[in-house]
């Protein structure tokens, strides 16, 4: 990519930091997936939306007091399944962001879904909500595979249900997990490219991870699961970065590709270490509170959620200031995913002290950052798939 291309993508780089973000998580599922870590919980009753809208109103007046007035730029409603919520429920949210803050004419709000078509049949009620794009969780385009990810749809319901969002939404997107056991490079190509097909704006294509504790790491403790050795990875994240890039979807961060302006507003929240208020179970926020950068996060349990609210106003049992050294890390970590980069000038104003040159130098030779016309750092193509490394290099 060369640097007025990045320019062009990074049109909103001056402002870096300035946007505000809601984040609301729903923690439900209808089955755990056994390859997920989030915090999501099955529940065989049924489930009080009344009361959790009530809850999450309740925990957005009581930040909204706490931080002051804010201009919402994005919503987000993740999960879980948020789009097993009724469509009055997500509406009751949306009304107590906007009673509370200020929210922007072009806010982007995002609901995550599933694929099913009881859920699909929900979307013009969503948007009548409004929610106005979704991001569906499609995961796969293979039957068989779907059913080893412990999906509840086909790769026909997927497709049923993109079109429906495609009809309903102005945008829509859409996640795939790749380099899943004994997946040949030749079934990824084909796959994506029949996801490109479907695809408008926007591609979240995730490479499958064991994270700790779940039925996949069990399985793979046990010998009864292999993913894909890291040569065959590496090829595999080569090849999605050609075939995007060549539809007119290129990266514009590790996991994410979009046609340049489509970018997921919300994610860049995160991505460029803006402000952004997590509110439900489990949630994560980062709060700028009296001059100080504050770490949130709520009760995971969601009953437990629910009593912490209903008695106190917030569910939150992480609230701490973060340090600076702690804001630079994060910066780092969050700003080098994109393939934008991040302005070293601004990482000198959290850390209080400049990026070390000889490190930079030292990255640089190596083929894993480089220095834009515009004076911005970015992690190479070489560099993305040793990202952690770099930044930890970078951080020392």
């Amino acid at each position: 990519m060369s640097d007025p291309e990045v320019l062009d993508r990074v049109e909103t780089a001056d402002h870096e930091g300035a946007a505000f973000g809601v984040y609301v998580h729903w923690p439900f599922c209808l089955s755990k997936c056994p390859y997920c870590d989030f915090n999501s919980h099955v529940r065989h009753a049924g489930i009080d939306e009344a009361r959790f809208a009530r809850a999450f109103a309740a925990e957005i007046a009581t930040t909204a007091a706490r931080i002051g007035p804010r201009t919402v730029s994005t919503i987000f409603l993740g999960g879980g399944t948020p789009s097993l919520m009724q469509p009055a429920t997500v509406a009751a949210v949306l009304d107590a962001v906007a009673r509370h803050w200020t929210v922007a004419p072009d806010c982007e709000v995002t609901l995550e879904a599933n694929p099913t078509s009881v859920e699909a049949e929900r979307f013009r009620g969503f948007r009548a909500a409004g929610v106005n794009r979704v991001s569906l969780g499609v995961q796969a385009l293979d039957d068989a595979a779907l059913k080893a990810l412990g999906r509840l749809h086909t790769a026909e319901e997927a497709l049923a249900a993109v079109a429906i969002a495609r009809a309903v939404f102005d945008r829509y997107s859409f996640d795939l997990i790749y380099a899943r056991p004994g997946q040949t490079a030749a079934e990824w190509q084909s796959e994506l490219i029949r996801a490109l097909g479907e695809a408008a704006e926007h591609l979240s294509l995730y490479q499958l991870t064991i994270e700790p504790d779940t039925p996949f790491a069990l399985l793979e403790d046990a010998g009864k699961l292999s993913v894909p050795g890291e040569t065959t990875a590496r090829h595999l994240f080569d090849l999605t970065q050609e075939v995007c890039a060549a539809a007119g979807l290129p990266a514009y961060e590790v996991s994410n590709h979009a046609r340049p302006g489509a970018e997921c507003r919300h994610n860049l929240v995160y991505w460029r270490y803006a402000e952004y208020a997590g509110i439900g179970p489990g949630a994560h926020g980062r709060l700028d509170v009296d001059g100080r950068r504050i770490a949130t996060a709520g009760e995971r349990r969601p009953e437990l959620w629910l009593e912490r609210v209903e008695i106190g106003g917030h569910g939150l049992v992480v609230d701490e200031t973060v340090t600076r050294a702690e804001q630079a890390d994060e910066f780092l970590l969050m700003g080098l995913r994109l393939t934008e980069g991040i302005d070293p000038r601004r990482f000198a104003r959290i850390a209080g002290r400049p990026l070390d040159p000889a490190r930079v130098a030292e990255l640089t030779t190596l083929g894993f950052v480089e220095t834009t016309r515009a004076g911005r750092l970015r992690v190479t193509r070489a560099g993305f798939p040793v990202l952690d490394a770099v930044v930890a290099d970078l951080a020392a």
